[in-house]
């Protein structure tokens, strides 16, 4: 949920309460980018404790041009960079612990489909590149749209849109062997619909071209169980969401109050 411009307005006046609830705000969803990005728990810890004081110091600056949630996640990217070199001496936490880290209700017994491809989901988004890895979390985790996104990455729409495109397309071919098991390969006269269906989910796939891809994929089975493990793999990512605030994440927020107090002083 987006903070309202008046609770905004009170957090930059310095208004203590207002401020956390600023931070309460966006704190679940950068924890959660944080801790995919960063691929290991305690890090994602420091980087959502960076990113909190720095969207407090700097809120004043926040002109509302973008979403905050978007401003929140540009930061948490920038905190992430600065502590890359300490992440390549940290053990990874393994992916199985990644996939159920802000797992918080339902017991194994129940959704055991959709807990176990989420969990699939975790491992091959942490065997992307990482470029491809965060324009996904970004785009189809996150929520964001392309030209927020864009800001985020400080790069242009298109270019969000045609990396988003390839990293789509690795996100499947890693998950073939789980969501198409058995499946041969592409018929010569099949067009590459992984494409087509990317460009769709982003409004850039003209009638025409929309029209002639439904037609085929009604047709070619093997098309067809392509474009169904691509929406399962991207339904996978956006419903892997942990709890709205959690005690630990609760208490970061408040010493991220308390550092920004301080500093005010």
């Amino acid at each position: 949920m987006e903070a309202s411009p008046e609770l905004l307005e009170r957090a930059r006046t310095g208004d203590k309460s207002a401020m956390e609830t600023v931070l309460a705000s966006v704190a679940p969803s950068v924890h959660r980018f944080a801790l995919r990005m960063c691929r290991n728990a305690a890090d994602a810890d420091d980087v959502l404790q960076d990113a909190l004081l720095a969207v407090a110091t700097h809120l004043k600056e926040f002109e509302g041009r973008s979403s905050l949630s978007s401003w929140a996640f540009m930061l948490t990217r920038t905190a992430c960079s600065r502590r890359r070199r300490g992440f390549e001496n940290k053990p990874k936490q393994s992916d199985e612990a990644l996939a159920h880290e802000h797992d918080d209700a339902p017991g194994p017994e129940e959704h055991t489909a959709s807990r176990e491809l989420g969990a699939k989901v975790e491992v091959a988004l942490g065997a992307l590149p990482e470029d491809y890895r965060e324009v996904l979390l970004l785009r189809d985790a996150e929520g964001l749209t392309a030209p927020e996104a864009a800001g985020v990455l400080g790069v242009s729409v298109d270019a969000v849109k045609s990396r988003l495109h390839r990293a789509r397309a690795a996100l499947r071919d890693a998950l073939r062997p789980v969501l198409e098991p058995g499946a041969g390969p592409r018929h010569a006269g099949c067009p590459d619909v992984v494409l087509a269906l990317s460009k769709k989910l982003e409004d850039d796939l003209d009638a025409n071209a929309c029209a002639e891809m439904e037609k085929h994929v009604s047709t070619c089975p093997s098309c067809g169980r392509t474009c169904d493990a691509l929406r399962d793999a991207l339904r996978a990512c956006r419903e892997s969401e942990g709890p709205a605030l959690t005690p630990e994440i609760e208490a970061r927020v408040r010493d991220a109050v308390s550092a920004w107090v301080n500093a005010s002083r």
